[in-house]
């Protein structure tokens, strides 16, 4: 099939490299010119594994291509990908202005029906007022008896393993009440569902609503864990424990039960802010979203927290090194990442932040510029050089495996405080260090407190 993607940011550039994959011929649309040179090359603006390898693929075949020329995508594609940002207003509430301004343009350059596939996350509603702008664009046109047929199709994709997500779904949420529609979706991804059928047809309302609700269901159980982490913490109990064996039910499982530092990113507080607003101006407080919001909020300080509890004497010229700046592994993304609450709160104490992390240097660097209290270090073991203490924000495979008699040799106040609880109390303390993970019991260094 023939399909045009409008916006070739983080959904649409990983959608239109699957579609092209397996054979669609797919013709990618966007504004920033320097983007579209980059892409051309194929050089994507964003760290996801495998990406490039499937972009310079399909470029080379054919398959995939990228313009600026938002009417030449309007005459390639029988379908019309829309998957432009919907950032957050001040009230929380998804701004669909770019959404909004892509259909009045498609509109304007329609010389023939067209469906249009809603990617981006929008609020419950939104594929109805895309609808109304469209025909009314088209009336004004003169274009009013041209058929527009608006599909939502929301992504679930998760950053670190996109590639794989979009290729091998877990289910394709389809919102159409059109059986035209119905059935060029049904083409679309006919290649994605040979092992079974993935399709869940349903009305645009329950599909847009499904996006949310997947991401308010996350953030719940992350949210849930880390309360219990904290109680863990005060009664004497070990979290790790406690989610082995409440993970062993089958009915609960072991996804998103990890306690950790605050979950972060582009989606999950985004959306759950969206619908909570959707919420209250429907004159519905979701109080159970409004408190997995605030735990969040709350968790983000508990790296920092634990530093001020070891150092009572206040963290003025003291160095900390950090593994870990995005917001999850196999990113570099930073948005809401744990790791700047911790890093923005130790430079108001006056503390001076060693920094690594495989992908996300320079997304730090773009963010943080030059300071004389970020230092951002070629390795993870350069960043306890001359360190007082380490903090891990981000589980990286490359963090796994460490020399702890090494870190206890250089590490001044031999200090470890692990925000995802990757190692083993036992064995860090057996080392000489003081470890402080998530919801673990505390162990004395061997040997007495250092």
């Amino acid at each position: 099939m023939d399909v045009s993607v409008f916006g070739t940011g983080y959904v649409g550039l990983v959608q239109a490299a699957a579609l092209a994959d397996v054979g669609h011929r797919v013709l990618c649309i966007d504004i920033d010119e320097h983007k579209i040179e980059q892409l051309q090359k194929a050089v994507p603006p964003i760290q996801e594994p495998g990406l490039s390898a499937m972009i310079d693929d399909n470029l080379r075949d054919g398959r995939l291509s990228f313009s600026t020329q938002a009417s030449d995508a309007v005459i390639h594609g029988q379908l019309i990908f829309i998957t432009v940002g919907t950032p957050p207003d001040e009230d929380g509430s998804a701004d669909l202005r770019h959404v909004l301004a892509v259909v009045r343009e498609i509109a304007q350059h329609m010389q023939d029906d067209r469906t249009l596939v809603i990617k981006s996350t929008v609020p419950v509603g939104t594929a109805a007022k895309v609808t109304e702008s469209a025909r009314e664009e088209l009336k004004q046109q003169g274009k009013g008896h041209l058929a527009i047929r608006v599909v939502s199709n929301p992504e679930f994709f998760k950053e670190g393993s996109a590639v794989n997500d979009c290729i091998r779904p877990d289910r394709i949420i389809v919102g159409t009440e059109d059986e035209k529609a119905r059935e060029q979706l049904a083409e679309l991804y006919a290649p994605f569902c040979r092992s079974r059928d993935k399709l869940i047809f349903m009305d645009n309302r329950s599909a847009e609503l499904t996006k949310y609700a997947a991401n308010a269901m996350l953030a719940t159980r992350i949210s849930l864990m880390n309360e219990l982490a904290n109680l863990a913490e005060l009664v004497g109990a070990d979290i790790e424990s406690v989610r082995k064996g409440i993970g062993s039910d089958t009915r609960i499982g072991y996804h998103f039960i990890y306690p950790g530092c605050g979950f972060g990113g582009s989606c999950l507080p985004k959306d759950l802010r969206a619908l909570l607003h959707t919420g209250s101006s429907n004159g519905f407080p979701m109080r159970l979203l409004k408190t997995v919001q605030e735990v969040n909020e709350d968790q983000r300080q508990v790296l920092f927290r634990k530093l001020q509890k070891h150092y009572t004497a206040g963290l003025v010229g003291k160095s900390i090194a950090l593994w870990g700046l995005a917001f999850k592994p196999n990113t570099d993304d930073m948005r809401e990442a744990p790791s700047r609450y911790l890093m923005e709160a130790l430079w108001r104490e006056g503390a001076t932040v060693r920094a690594f992390d495989p992908d996300a240097m320079s997304e730090c660097r773009r963010l943080y510029g030059y300071r004389d209290d970020l230092v951002l270090c070629a390795t993870r073991d350069d960043t306890v050089q001359d360190a007082d203490a380490l903090v891990i924000c981000t589980e990286w495979k490359a963090f796994r495996v460490v020399d702890f008699e090494l870190l206890a040799r250089k590490l001044r106040d031999r200090l470890i405080i692990d925000g995802r609880n990757l190692y083993s109390p036992q064995q860090v303390a057996a080392a000489g260090l003081d470890y402080v993970g998530i919801g673990l019991p505390y162990l004395a260094p061997l040997g007495g407190a250092p």
